[in-house]
Parts: C-alpha cells; sequence; structure tokens
C-alpha cells in the first residue's frame, strides 16, 4: 500500500484540512498583498485607490474587496521604466534572471520578469504536477517544444529534473526527428499541447510507419496550451494513439502553473491552493461562486511570486467547482472538466452562448473524422452565419453521407445550432506545433 509519502509531492500540503488550508491562503494573500504594497507603485497607488490595505485582509471575504488586476493593465505600463516592464517590477532590474513573454493570442504580449527564486517556484510548482501524474527519478522524460521567449514547458523541463527525472530537450529537431529520437532512446513521458501529441502521432504512422502505442515506449503525457487534455473525446484519441496516460494541466505566463490532473484522473484538475488562490466569480454580479457546478471567471493570486506580483488576477478563463471530491486522498478542491474556455471565446451565435469546447467534443468523438477541424463564424446580413470544416479520413469516403448525419445530429444535441458543414480531403486543413487557432469570429472585424 503507498504511503503519503509516495503518493504526494508535498504530503503536509496536499492533505491539509480545509479549515486549515485556507487560514494559511489568507495568512499569505496577505504578505504577498504587503509585498507588492511596499514595493510597486503600481500596486500601492491602485490599493490606495480602493481604500484597502494588508492589514485589512482578515478573511477570505477580505480578499474579494480587493482590486482585480487585468492584462490590459499590465500592457499599458509595458515599456515605461523600470524598462521593459514598469512600475509592476517588486525588484531592482539587477533581480531579475529570466525573461518570458504570453503568447500574445489575445492581444500584445505581456511582459513576465521572473527571479532566480520565482524560477525556483516554477520548478516547485510543477514538481506537485509531475509527481501527482506518476513522474519519478526512473523516468527520460522527451520535451518536443521549441524553447524560446514563451514560457511553454520551460518549468516543466525544470520541475522533471527536479524529480530526479533524465531530461532530453527536443527543441531544434523536427517532428520526425522527434520521433525518431523517442525511439531511440526509449523515452518514457512527453510533454506537449494535445494538437501537437495528435500530430506527433499522425506523423509517426503516416511518415515513419511507426505506431506510436506499439512502437514507443511513452506511457505518460502531460498537456498544456490548450483544453483538449480536458475533453473527453481528445483524450480518448491521445491515448488510443500513444498507448498511454494522458494527464491535464493548466498554467499561465502571468500566473504560474496552478493546476494539474492526477492519476485518478477524476474528470477535473486539483487546483494547487498551497501556492494558488482561486477564486470564482460571477460575470455580471461579481459574487464569488462556491456551489458547485456552476461556471464562473477565474480571479487568481500566486502566494509566493515576487518580482512581478500576481494578486486577483482576472485571467477571463471560465472554470467551475466540482461536485465530488478526489479519490485520490487531496484536500485540494477540484475544478469541473479544466477550463471550459473563455470569456472572450464563449460567445453568442444565432442567439445561443457557444463554447468552442463543444464542437471539439463532438468532432473528437466522431472516428471517422479526423484531428483538424476549423469553425468560422460570418454575418450575412442580421443573421450569423456558422461553417465547420472537418477532414474525413480516406478508409470513410464510402460512408460520407452516414458520418454527416452522426455529426449533424450530435453538433445540434450539443450546441443547439446548425452549421455549414462541408468535407475536407485528409492533410489539407492548417496543422499547428503550438497553439491552435481552429475557431474564428469574423463578426468582431466587421
Amino acid at each position: 500500500m503507498l504511503t503519503n509519502a509516495d503518493k504526494f509531492w508535498n504530503p503536509l500540503l496536499e492533505t491539509l484540512p480545509r479549515e486549515k488550508l485556507q487560514d494559511l491562503q489568507v495568512r499569505k494573500f496577505r504578505r504577498i498583498m504587503a509585498w507588492a504594497y511596499e514595493n510597486s507603485k503600481f500596486h500601492r497607488k491602485l490599493y490606495k485607490e480602493a481604500g484597502v490595505q494588508p492589514a485589512d485582509i482578515k478573511t477570505m471575504e477580505d480578499i474579494a474587496q480587493v482590486p482585480k488586476v487585468e492584462k490590459s493593465m499590465m500592457r499599458n505600463i509595458q515599456k515605461k521604466e523600470p524598462y521593459p516592464y514598469g512600475d509592476m517590477l517588486c525588484v531592482p532590474l539587477e533581480r531579475v534572471t529570466e525573461f518570458r513573454q504570453t503568447s500574445g493570442t489575445t492581444g500584445q504580449p505581456v511582459y513576465q520578469p521572473d527571479t532566480w527564486q520565482d524560477w525556483e517556484w516554477w520548478a516547485e510548482s510543477w514538481a506537485y504536477i509531475l509527481y501527482a501524474q506518476g513522474y519519478r527519478s526512473t523516468d527520460r522524460v522527451f520535451i518536443p517544444f521549441g524553447y524560446n521567449i514563451f514560457v511553454a514547458f520551460w518549468a516543466g523541463h525544470y520541475g522533471a529534473e527536479k524529480l530526479g527525472c533524465e531530461v532530453v530537450p527536443g527543441g531544434v529537431l523536427n517532428t520526425e526527428a522527434r520521433i525518431l529520437k523517442m525511439q531511440e532512446l526509449r523515452a518514457t513521458a512527453t510533454m506537449a499541447t494535445p494538437t501537437y501529441v495528435l500530430g506527433m502521432a499522425d506523423t509517426a504512422r503516416r511518415k515513419l510507419g511507426i505506431d506510436p502505442a506499439k512502437d514507443l515506449n511513452i506511457q505518460k503525457i502531460t498537456c498544456a496550451g490548450e483544453p483538449g487534455a480536458s475533453i473527453p473525446a481528445t483524450k480518448r484519441r491521445m491515448e488510443e494513439a500513444w498507448g498511454a496516460k494522458v494527464y491535464d494541466h493548466i498554467g499561465a505566463t502571468e500566473i504560474g502553473a496552478w493546476s494539474y490532473e492526477c492519476m485518478e484522473q477524476p474528470g477535473g484538475l486539483h487546483v494547487n491552493e498551497g501556492l494558488f488562490l482561486v477564486q470564482i466569480e460571477d460575470p455580471e454580479t461579481g459574487e464569488i461562486i462556491e456551489e458547485p457546478g456552476k461556471p464562473g471567471k477565474m480571479v487568481i493570486t500566486a502566494f509566493d511570486r515576487i518580482a512581478q506580483p500576481c494578486i486577483r488576477f482576472d485571467s477571463k478563463d471560465i472554470i467551475m467547482w466540482h461536485e465530488e471530491q478526489c479519490p485520490c486522498g487531496r484536500t485540494f478542491r477540484l475544478i469541473k472538466g479544466g477550463v471550459v474556455g473563455r470569456a472572450d471565446d464563449i460567445t453568442k451565435v444565432k442567439g445561443v452562448l457557444l463554447a468552442p469546447t463543444a464542437i471539439e467534443e463532438v468532432v473528437r468523438a466522431i472516428p471517422e473524422l479526423g484531428d483538424e477541424y476549423e469553425v468560422t463564424v460570418t454575418k450575412k446580413g442580421d443573421t450569423d452565419d456558422i461553417s465547420l470544416k472537418v477532414e474525413l479520413l480516406p478508409e470513410a469516403e464510402n460512408r460520407k453521407d452516414e458520418v454527416m448525419a452522426i455529426l449533424v445530429d450530435q453538433l445540434r444535441v450539443k450546441t443547439n445550432l446548425r452549421y455549414n458543414i462541408s468535407f475536407h480531403p485528409y492533410g489539407s486543413l492548417p496543422r499547428y506545433d503550438v497553439k491552435a487557432k481552429r475557431f474564428k469570429d469574423l463578426r468582431k472585424i466587421h
């Protein structure tokens, strides 16, 4: 029987009773708020204007009164002194040892400075994730991403090393070379976006004649960057393609690695509540949601990041609390189904609220369709028009009408919308190595 020391990276924090955990969170919030108040002109001005000081924070209800920070605020102070971070910076420039920036998928990239202490915190955050997913010192981890200014799996690399894993960086190799290196070295684990996990499997089969599930030794895959690993149909495709367990985790450049799926795969992700405070806010009323199953906007605080603190950051991610506690024994709460979508992405089409993840679940659940698809929303006069391009696998060509009927029916059931659907030859739609851009709302352009 496994002991807590075998199951948990930090047995004390991960099994702390809820009441003690919340007391710890309040104390850690007050500490990071005081640090920002004393060391950042931006934060001090923000809090003074709101009439709140660190000493006022005594309960969770007090925390909810602290003003939020949005990405637009961070962009507005960039390229000002101390250059290029502006006065959100809480340490002298000479203490900054790491530069990263956001991917810019939702606008101008945000710069993120970290001290060496922050970078060790990043690795510690990832150690929780990887240990919960079964990574141990016996693993050889192949990391197939281009090491650059986006954080991506940089911290995953350091977190794996912290666990004692052997890490193989596959940054400059192309996809085929990465697959062959995994095979050559008998790598046991890898990390990538769901898009690239599926793309690697497709390349292995069709270009190299390698079946990842039979010819490679990958036993576990950690995903990030997209919601796919928390979408049952996409997770199933990846696990079947690789013959491996696929785990999700969620993080962001300006936040950190804040949640993880454990080996129980309970249909949700643990919030790392020892290092982060996650609050779910009703988008309309601003009230904090505690009840399970009710979606809202995530507001998050990282307790231990000091160079550019993340305090009550409005992430725009839509999440909800899970109704159940995970059987793994962790007292950290679960968010159900990962990130449901972004407040920016969930949009009304023909008067119906649509989350792009619902379309992914339908497409990926139909085995006759390829992994790639593309959704475009336009306006024709006063009417919304939504088009869906999918790839039909060659072996399903003679069943096109049957597949179309299933697709139309499932989209109607799951999204309550009708689509202009077109089949395309396998391999003709765009492929992505990092974050995919499959949903395009062109109404916002006109």
